[in-house]
């Protein structure tokens, strides 16, 4: 998914009712209530990225609490600037929300959270990240600074440039990433910085390419960014994003199997992170794909290999 979610265009006429609107407000609980639901907190699962650079060099530090501590501030961190994101981009996108037959019912369409109220929420949840970005380091609080920048260019029309907004999103994820590395004061190596991001690249892509075929099957209304990408296209960017993702994977987990003893679970890991990227591929080719977060919730074989791939890593440094 994208960090910021675009608004697909409609008829003003598909405009909530007032009583509807004033029921929903009802149905969400209040004003803290649409806050927190603006604030999106169940993507927040996309913020265990900032565990992976911690978790690669687990075994080379001998405070392993404390890289257990920065990453954990980090996790909360990231997840509180990227709320304020959320709230900023619903904000400014309102009026096209209250013209969607869904998103209308959105706390900020839907007139539980007033605009200028999203704005000082947001400003809130950023200084709270921010703050806590100190307690790991200043690195953090400087890519959450960049991170929120970034963002706030998507969400003020960078989302329309093609390509540029690929390459945005994508860099939500490596930002994650990058994040984990400095809160804990580690090296971040070329080959974890490639596989990140290309890996980035790949659902980004993927997830537009799945939305266009969805599109083209039955009609369904998609973001009007996405009218400037061919289907073509986009399958190009997410087949090229695949095989690079692989192959510097691969790279990786050889150099693994050298600095590691000479251990065979680095190049055995290879199978089932090779597996989870075409079985996630699958989905993807069948226009079925919604935000990563949700597939990796649901797909039970996909959950089976990321754990299967965490395993044979954990090994490769420990036995």
């Amino acid at each position: 998914m994208s960090e910021t979610t675009e608004k697909a265009d409609s008829k003003p006429d598909d405009v909530e009712p007032v009583a509807e609107a004033a029921e929903s407000k009802k149905v969400a609980g209040g004003l803290v209530g649409g806050i927190i639901k603006t604030a999106r907190p169940r993507q927040w699962v996309k913020n265990v990225l900032v565990f992976a650079a911690p978790f690669f060099a687990f075994s080379k530090s001998t405070d392993r609490t404390g890289l257990l501590i920065a990453a954990l501030i980090a996790f909360a961190a990231f997840s509180l600037v990227a709320s304020s994101v959320y709230l900023i981009n619903d904000a400014i996108d309102v009026e096209a929300d209250r013209a969607h037959p869904t998103k209308r019912n959105r706390p900020i369409a839907a007139g539980i959270v007033p605009v200028p109220v999203a704005f000082v929420a947001a400003a809130v949840f950023f200084a709270a990240g921010l703050g806590i970005s100190f307690f790991a380091s200043w690195q953090l609080a400087v890519v959450l600074a960049v991170y929120e920048a970034v963002q706030l260019g998507y969400c003020f029309g960078l989302k329309h440039q093609p390509v540029v907004d690929l390459a945005i999103v994508g860099s939500g994820f490596l930002m994650r990433s990058i994040a984990g590395g400095v809160a804990a004061g580690i090296a971040l190596s070329q080959w974890f910085l490639l596989v990140t991001a290309f890996g980035s690249l790949f659902m980004v892509a993927g997830k537009r390419y799945a939305e266009i075929m969805l599109f083209e099957r039955t009609g369904a209304k998609i973001r009007s960014s996405l009218k400037k990408y061919s289907a073509s296209y986009l399958r190009f960017v997410w087949a090229t994003s695949a095989a690079i993702l692989i192959m510097s994977y691969c790279l990786w987990a050889f150099e693994i199997r050298q600095v590691e003893h000479d251990s065979v679970w680095a190049v055995v890991s290879m199978v089932p992170f090779v597996v989870a990227v075409l079985r996630y591929a699958v989905d993807v080719d069948g226009g079925n794909a919604g935000e990563p977060e949700e597939i990796a919730l649901k797909d039970r074989v996909l959950q089976v290999l990321g754990a299967s791939w965490v395993v044979t890593l954990f090994l490769s440094f420990y036995l």
